[in-house]
């Protein structure tokens, strides 16, 4: 029987293709390094749903300190080595480009918001009078737009937990599906949007433009979005109750349609990045378009984008909510970088590298799949989908170069499997989130129940469908492309493939 699988050549032994680096040496071997990275996701574990149900990302910063601390006991290298070595990961041009992203996103994502555009999309749903399945199947897409629009999966989990969940159980939609459809559009926008905060780093820690990273997975997004909306439209459907007449009409007069010109800028965002805009360039764009439309259409004033409040001596707005509300994240992504250079610099990488090849035998399908189970892998243990991202990511690099993956591809696996898994599993951020607004909303409408956060986890089906989509796409080569010499995608390997087994 013959076997068609492409092959690709295995670097030379102790080759990781990140260039000579200073070495530190640890105790404990290869193992050493690796302690303040394995710490910080026992603690994120420890801290997660499964034990003590506190994690937030201030306390995974202290995990991931702590961790680093830990790590200089294990240095038999000179502590002031161990530190520059900290300092040199942390300075590392992949955290602080994502950083810098986050803060031109939030931003915008705060500036819509504070403008009323999820107001515009929930007054779609109540005005269109679908109800039951077809009311679910329709704040999937809706939650999926916006999420694209803004770029914060979270953030659409909020919003649509907050006003579309309790019109959609009053309109007869069965609330656990109901819950799943908004934690689907949120992972498809999370996965997809230019500006979410999973693309920038996919594409930064991968070297890729976020333009074409973004055209090249909307054919995976799309192929598990269509199934998903189908048994959404299937299985979304609960009681309508006629009683809940008085509070659907009471509901649909708090809304209005005025923050629907908001998608102007969002579609002026989305057209500059598919351009080849730099990104910062098209939020800022966006941004100023904004803050044009709120005032002059009266869906607010320059004040809510951006006040000084002498009394509390504060600066306060959307602009102010925005970047603060990254910080937490960035300094994490800081702490975890720093962790990931020490396993570089510590060997351990090239240790890891060495018995990968081995388990693949210059197999492409081989490492593509071994690339899905680590980032499936990770994102189980760690609860914040990006922090999950960014420690798979130098895994996901070096190995995928070696198998002259293109950058595009490497991405794609990145971030599909972590947007979706960050909105299924009980313990992560997402879902708890999800379910603190809508437990927060049942104390005072007595028409819903609380949830929990296990019930919504078969019914996340665009996020199951994603997973799945890219462990087909490892297997077949759909979609699979490598790159080229100057960096373009080729559907052939630009090298003749070798026997399978990695021998000449």
């Amino acid at each position: 029987m013959v076997n068609n699988e492409p092959t690709f050549t295995k670097g030379p032994e102790g080759e990781t293709g990140a260039g000579k680096v200073e070495r530190i040496e640890f105790r404990w071997g290869f193992f050493g390094p690796t302690v303040p990275m394995l710490f910080f996701i026992l603690w994120a574990i420890i801290t997660s749903k499964l034990f003590f149900d506190v994690s937030t990302e201030q306390g995974l910063i202290i995990g991931a300190v702590l961790g680093l601390a830990l790590g200089m006991f294990l240095s038999k290298s000179s502590w002031h080595d161990y530190a520059e070595a900290v300092f040199n990961g942390m300075a590392q041009p992949v955290g602080v480009v994502a950083i810098v992203a986050w803060f031109w996103a939030g931003t915008f994502a705060a500036v819509l918001r504070t403008g009323g555009l999820v107001d515009g999309l929930v007054w779609i749903g109540m005005t269109t009078e679908v109800q039951g399945s077809l009311f679910t199947g329709m704040t999937f897409i809706l939650s999926a737009v916006f999420a694209t629009a803004v770029g914060t999966g979270y953030g659409t989990v909020v919003a649509f937990c907050t006003l579309m969940y309790p019109a959609g159980v009053l309109l007869g939609a069965d609330p656990i599906v109901l819950f799943a459809a908004i934690l689907s559009g949120a992972a498809f926008g999370d996965n997809l949007a230019p500006v979410s905060d999973t693309t920038i780093v996919s594409a930064v820690t991968q070297d890729a433009d976020v333009p074409g990273v973004v055209r090249s997975r909307f054919k995976y997004a799309v192929c598990a979005a269509i199934p998903a909306l189908i048994l959404f439209l299937l299985l979304g459907g609960g009681e309508y109750d006629p009683a809940a007449e008085a509070s659907v009409t009471a509901m649909r007069e708090t809304v209005a349609p005025n923050g629907l010109i908001l998608l102007i800028p969002f579609a002026l965002v989305i057209y500059l990045a598919l351009s080849g805009r730099h990104l910062i360039t098209s939020l800022t764009w966006g941004i100023l378009l904004a803050t044009v439309i709120i005032p002059i259409v009266g869906l607010g004033s320059l004040g809510d984008i951006l006040s000084f409040n002498t009394e509390a001596g504060t600066v306060q707005g959307a602009i102010y909510d925005g970047v603060i509300g990254y910080v937490p994240m960035a300094v994490l992504i800081l702490l975890i970088v720093a962790a990931g250079h020490l396993m570089q610099v510590g060997g351990t990488m090239v240790a890891l590298h060495n018995w990968v090849r081995d388990f693949i035998k210059g197999s492409i399908r081989r490492a593509e799949l071994m690339i899905w189970s680590v980032v499936c892998l990770l994102n189980v243990f760690i609860t914040i989908n990006t922090a999950a991202e960014i420690a798979a990511a130098p895994f996901v690099r070096e190995i995928g170069k070696e198998a002259k993956l293109h950058p595009y591809r490497r991405a794609n696996f990145l971030d599909a499997n972590t947007s979706a898994l960050g909105y299924i599993f009980p313990w992560s951020g997402a879902v708890l989130l999800g379910v603190a607004a809508i437990n927060a909303l049942a104390v005072d409408l007595e028409f819903l129940q609380p949830v929990d956060s296990i019930q919504a986890v078969p019914y996340v089906f665009h996020g199951w469908f994603l997973v799945l989509v890219m462990l087909i796409a490892a297997i077949t080569g759909f979609g699979r492309r490598y790159e080229g010499p100057h960096g373009e995608e080729l559907k052939e390997l630009p090298h003749e493939p070798l026997a399978v087994g990695g021998k000449a």
